[in-house]
């Protein structure tokens, strides 16, 4: 079955019940557990207007930040399971890239992530990071809602 599980989450309260769902799987199957939480690059997050009262600088701290943040909470999550697991922040990639480069970068051999499951016109605008980890990657993907 399943030796390496990348539990992929950006904080939300749906990432939540994906990383609750990763943790059961995990215990389950005795599996080893990467948590992986991706900051995208500054460039996106800042448009021009907002990058002269938000500097690069002040943008990274609040960045790690939040994802030291996210990475407790979720392995607050696996420390009420008895799972201990490694804790990944990525750094300046798309979410769906960061993913899928660290789970290969781990040898994981599953990617456990939610999905806000937007169809039609709001997944176009959107876009669906659920969806690019699962076309983009040679590792299993467990979509959770």
């Amino acid at each position: 079955m399943f030796k390496h599980l990348l539990i992929a989450t950006d904080g939300s309260e749906l990432a939540q019940k994906a990383v609750a769902q990763g943790f059961d799987l995990a215990k389950s199957v005795n599996a080893k557990v990467t948590i992986v939480t991706v900051s995208e690059p500054w460039r996106l997050a800042a448009p021009a207007e907002v990058a002269v009262v938000f500097p690069v600088e002040e943008y990274e701290r609040a960045a790690a930040a939040n994802a030291g943040k996210i990475l407790a909470e979720a392995s607050a999550i696996g420390a009420k399971l008895q799972i201990s697991c490694d804790t990944v922040h990525v750094k300046e990639k798309f979410p769906a890239e960061g993913i899928v480069e660290t789970a290969h970068a781990r040898s994981c051999d599953l990617i456990v992530m939610a999905s806000h499951g937007r169809r039609g016109l709001m997944r176009l605008v959107l876009g669906s990071e659920a969806h690019r980890v699962v076309t983009q990657s040679s590792t299993s993907v467990l979509i959770c809602r």
